[in-house]
């Protein structure tokens, strides 16, 4: 399923959020994206719930999820910073990304959406 040498992204295909987030990734990066609602993710050695929960890539073998995809995905997309301090904030990117996952219809995460699709 996967192509060689891209980043694949499963992502939650009916959250307005998320495919604002990939529109934006997509503007620098060439990624493979798939909603998990329309494939299979066993062949990614994951479960429908797991990925109802939150956004997983696979990235030069192997499979990242959440705050840990974020980051890779900002690396890529040249955020070098960002990812930087995400990746090295432990448990703090983690609880970060599961409020922004539990509270996607937020005042906040819904202006954000907004930028991003302008």
């Amino acid at each position: 399923m996967a192509t060689k040498g891209l980043i694949t992204v499963i992502y939650d295909g009916q959250c307005r959020f998320c495919r604002a987030c990939l529109s934006w990734l997509e503007e620098k990066v060439k990624v493979e994206k798939f909603a998990y609602q329309d494939i299979d993710t066993t062949p990614f050695g994951l479960t429908k719930e797991e990925c109802s929960k939150q956004v997983y890539i696979q990235y030069q073998g192997q499979i990242s999820g959440g705050a840990s995809a974020i980051a890779i995905l900002l690396k890529a997309r040249g955020n070098k910073v960002t990812a930087f301090l995400i990746s090295h904030s432990g448990p703090l990117a983690a609880m970060g990304y599961r409020w922004v996952a539990a509270n996607r219809n937020s005042w906040v995460i819904r202006k954000l959406t907004q930028k991003l699709e302008n």
